[in-house]
C-alpha cells in the first residue's frame, strides 16, 4: 500500500494513470499527451508497474501500457473504510463537543449538576455469575472499565461494603507510561449483593487532586433469557464548577464501557461454549 500510494503521489506519475484510465497507450503518446519527455515518462511507468499500477506489453517496436483496475479498486476500498471508520469517530467527538459546550456554559457555581442522573440498559449473553465477576473481578474488570481510548492502569475493587475503588487511566496506545495520566478516580463500594446489586460511589479527580464531583453508581441484574438484564443508574452529587469536562463525558463514556463489557461477556460465553463441545 505505501508504495502504492508513494506511485501516486507524483502529479506526472498521477497523469499518466488518468491518461490511461481511458484506454491502453504507447509510451511515446503517452509522452505527448503528458507534455514530457519519453525517457522521464518511461521512468515514471515502470514506477507504477513495479507498485502494481499499470501493466505493459510490447508489441512490435512499440511497449504498450494499460491500467490495473484492481490495484485502484483496493485503493479505494481502503480509503472508502478510512472514511467509514473516521465518520464513526467523528460522529462520537462532535456529540462530545457539542455536550462539553453545553455543560461549560452550565458549570456557573458549585453544585451545578447536583442530583444530574443518567441511566443504561444491556442486555447482557452472560449469566448473572459471570457477569458479578466481570464487575467486581479486577482481571475481568480492567478489560472493560475504561471508554474506547483509555486503558486501565492502576486498579482496585475491593467488592465488599465499604470496600476501596481506585481507577486510573491511561490513553489506550501510551503502553510504556510515558504520556500524562489521563484520569483517576477513588471511591468505596456500599452494597454488594453477588449476583443481584453492585452499589458504589466515585469520585474523579481533578489535575491538581481535587474532587471534580461524586458518582453514585447503582447496578443491577436479572437473569433473562438470554443471559443477564444490567440496568445502572448514574447519579452526580458535590459537583464543582472545574468538573464540566467530567460530566460531560459520562454518557458517552460509560456508555462506551458498558459497551466494552457486552463485547467482553459475548465473547467469553463463546470460548466457554465451545470448550464444552
Amino acid at each position: 500500500m505505501d508504495e502504492l500510494l508513494a506511485a501516486l503521489a507524483d502529479p506526472a506519475r498521477w497523469r499518466l494513470v488518468r491518461l490511461l484510465a481511458e484506454r491502453p497507450r504507447p509510451v511515446g503518446v503517452l509522452a505527448q499527451l503528458a507534455e514530457a519527455r519519453q525517457p522521464q515518462t518511461t521512468k515514471h511507468l515502470q514506477t507504477l508497474e513495479r507498485a502494481g499500477i499499470v501493466v505493459s506489453r510490447r508489441n512490435g517496436q512499440r511497449r504498450i501500457y494499460a491500467l490495473r483496475p484492481g490495484a485502484l479498486r483496493d485503493l479505494a476500498a481502503t480509503f472508502t473504510g478510512l472514511a467509514d471508520s473516521a465518520e464513526r469517530a467523528g460522529e462520537t467527538f462532535d456529540r462530545y463537543g457539542v455536550s462539553l459546550d453545553a455543560e461549560r456554559l452550565a458549570a456557573a457555581e458549585p453544585g451545578w449538576a447536583d442530583g444530574r442522573s443518567f441511566t443504561f440498559h444491556r442486555s447482557l449473553a452472560a449469566p448473572p455469575d459471570l457477569v458479578w465477576r466481570h464487575l467486581t473481578e479486577t482481571s475481568l474488570l480492567g478489560r472493560w472499565w475504561t471508554p474506547d481510548d483509555l486503558r486501565v492502569s492502576e486498579l482496585v475493587f475491593e467488592a465488599r461494603p465499604g470496600g476501596r475503588i481506585v481507577l486510573e487511566y491511561r490513553d489506550a496506545e501510551d503502553a510504556g507510561g510515558s504520556d500524562v495520566v489521563a484520569g483517576r478516580a477513588e471511591g468505596v463500594v456500599e452494597e454488594a449483593r453477588p449476583g443481584e446489586r453492585l452499589v458504589y460511589r466515585s469520585s474523579p479527580l481533578l489535575p491538581g487532586g481535587g474532587v471534580a464531583f461524586t458518582s453514585h453508581v447503582d447496578l443491577r441484574l436479572r437473569p433473562s433469557a438470554s443471559g443477564t438484564d444490567l440496568d445502572v443508574t448514574y447519579r452526580v452529587t458535590d459537583s464543582t464548577i472545574d468538573s464540566a469536562d467530567f460530566v460531560a463525558g459520562i454518557e458517552i463514556g460509560f456508555g462506551q464501557s458498558l459497551d466494552k463489557l457486552a463485547t467482553a461477556l459475548t465473547s467469553t460465553s463463546t470460548t466457554d461454549s465451545r470448550s464444552t463441545r
